[in-house]
């Protein structure tokens, strides 16, 4: 259920690098939408757009019927874009979660910290453990 061709956070954040070497979209992946249920809201203020964020800092929170969780940088980067469709559609996250879901678009500043993320295999082993 985690493509091979995407990196993954302990946070539960997933990164995918589509055409361009340091662009990439990230969102959170089928594990946490299943844990957090139906989705319902995004707060991610506009005025992260052009902001540089560190590795694991909160951009912002994601709210399910159950419960409220931070989202965090799953690498250092300048925030490009956030997944407009979201905003009236939250969703997505729980339909899509791997495509249209995807939550914000960033340039990636050190591509040393995506190298240093879990391959699909790896967050597996990850999210069993945590189970555990």
């Amino acid at each position: 259920m985690n493509p091979d061709n995407l990196r993954y956070s302990k946070n539960h954040e997933w990164i995918s690098i589509p055409n361009e070497k340091n662009k990439a979209y990230v969102g959170i992946t089928h594990f946490a939408q299943n844990e957090l249920g139906d989705i319902v809201y995004l707060d991610i203020e506009d005025s992260i757009i052009g902001k540089k964020m560190k590795l694991d800092n909160s951009f912002g929170t994601i709210e399910a019927v159950k419960t409220v969780s931070d989202l965090f940088m799953p690498v250092s980067g300048f925030i490009l874009e956030i997944n407009k469709k979201l905003l009236s559609k939250p969703e997505l996250i729980n339909k899509s979660f791997y495509s249209e879901g995807w939550i914000i678009r960033i340039e990636i500043l050190d591509l040393k910290e995506y190298n240093k993320l879990m391959s699909s295999t790896e967050y597996k082993k990850h999210i069993q453990q945590e189970s555990n």
